[in-house]
């Protein structure tokens, strides 16, 4: 085997901006071998042509499930395995949970929980048989507490830390690992290019939805965390010997869960002084079930 072919292999979802496009290119620089894929592959062209012998480019929806199992199998086949599976894919769902319709609820579903769910499934056999991989899912701020405005787009990254736990538990004794990143701002484009808004407009939602979207679209330009600090972040957790289940990113995200955790502390003592037993007392005798 080459000193080429012992680099670690990245498969990246979302490849095409953002914190996706900050990770590929981190990736590369520290001299990795990478597959990088965007519903839009013209977009990846310059990655390629930089690293001729590490980076492919492939033509990536998600939400496709039959493509995603070509895709991560021609992927494989192509380097020889996958080391660390990133998926990144996604963008936000916003405005008041009125404001939705049904067909825009299940598209972000589909795209940000059963996307990653698709890309996990396809990858997961012939990780397990090698016994070694990573599989990286980027998260949000929203799965730390979630904001008026982002309601479905929140719970699809609910959901998704839900998978990702179970899955840690299933794959660690297989060898494989599984880390969520919980991003604060960071300054990219997301808030402009990766935002679909709610096709109706309620009035009474201003003051809370509407008002937290208007603070949101203000920070384009102005978020405080850098893309590629935050990917050179996530690639030392990869490679630590015992990578992190939850890996949060940024100032903000990081003074967000820590007020999470007093606020869940608070409330579980609140639960514990006010709410009866509801354990069965000592030696009384079960439901009858006849």
């Amino acid at each position: 085997m080459t000193a080429a072919e012992k680099q670690p292999v990245w498969f990246i979802t979302g490849s095409s901006s953002g914190l996706g496009r900050a990770l590929a290119e981190r990736v590369l620089a520290h001299g990795y071998r990478l597959i990088a894929t965007a519903r839009r592959v013209d977009a990846l062209s310059d990655l390629a042509a930089a690293y001729p012998e590490q980076c492919r480019t492939m033509t990536l929806d998600v939400a496709d499930p039959q493509q995603v199992s070509a895709v991560v199998e021609a992927a494989a086949a192509g380097f020889g395995r996958l080391d660390v599976i990133v998926n990144n894919a996604g963008y936000a769902l916003a405005g008041a949970v009125e404001e939705y319709t049904d067909d825009q609820i299940a598209r972000n579903f589909q795209t940000n929980f059963f996307g990653a769910l698709n890309v996990i499934r396809a990858a997961l056999p012939g990780m397990r048989a090698r016994g070694e991989g990573h599989f990286v899912m980027l998260s949000a701020s929203a799965a730390i507490a979630n904001y008026p405005g982002l309601s479905v787009y929140g719970a699809t990254k609910w959901a998704l830390e839900g998978l990702a736990e179970s899955l840690a538990a299933e794959v660690r004794p297989l060898g494989l690992r599984v880390t969520i990143v919980q991003p604060g701002p960071f300054r990219t484009d997301f808030v402009t290019r990766s935002f679909e808004r709610a096709r109706r407009s309620i009035p009474e939602y201003e003051r809370s939805s509407g008002k937290f979207l208007q603070l949101l679209a203000g920070m384009a330009g102005r978020q405080p965390g850098d893309p590629l600090k935050a990917a050179d972040a996530l690639i030392a957790a990869v490679a630590a010997e015992d990578p992190p289940l939850r890996l949060v990113l940024g100032k903000y995200a990081m003074d967000k869960a820590r007020r999470r955790l007093v606020t869940a502390a608070r409330e579980l003592d609140l639960n514990q002084a006010s709410t009866p037993a509801t354990e069965f007392s000592a030696g009384a005798a079960g439901p009858r079930r006849d």
